[in-house]
């Protein structure tokens, strides 16, 4: 994996190995936590990406450990590059969408966003808000 991911250089390739080979690994955890502090590009989009995935496709993840990835998120919704602030936007959202107690951790994630100097954390906030807060997600939440 490590060797892969720095030489990713496409959302497209980095997106679909993510979702598609590393994201069903016994290392996404763990991946998705050290990558999305790295520099590189697109090996911080690859942790993000991990995280949306796992949030997606693993229902068995204890909410708890997806809710470790909020400060993460947090700390790095200030990154202006844009397909590193796209993928940090994608998983706030998705774990935000997996249950009405993570909805509401990501609502209060995406207003601290909003409040933040930096325009890109600004626009992740009010974009993660935007769709957290709609009723088509608040409805299916709620079912």
């Amino acid at each position: 994996m490590e060797a892969w991911v720095i030489d990713f250089d496409s959302w497209e390739i980095c997106d679909q190995t993510c979702s598609n080979l590393f994201a069903h690994t016994p290392f996404v955890i763990d991946k998705a936590m050290a990558w999305s502090g790295r520099p590189e590009e697109f090996v911080k989009r690859a942790g993000f990406v991990l995280m949306a995935e796992l949030t997606r496709r693993d229902r068995s993840t204890p909410d708890e450990v997806l809710a470790t990835f909020f400060p993460v998120i947090e700390y790095e919704a200030a990154d202006g590059r844009n397909f590193v602030k796209k993928a940090v936007n994608w998983a706030l959202r998705d774990i935000g969408k997996r249950n009405l107690a993570l909805n509401a951790q990501a609502i209060d994630v995406a207003e601290r966003l909003i409040a933040q100097p930096s325009p890109s954390a600004r626009w992740n906030g009010r974009d993660a808000l935007r769709e957290l807060t709609s009723d088509k997600v608040q409805m299916r939440l709620r079912w």
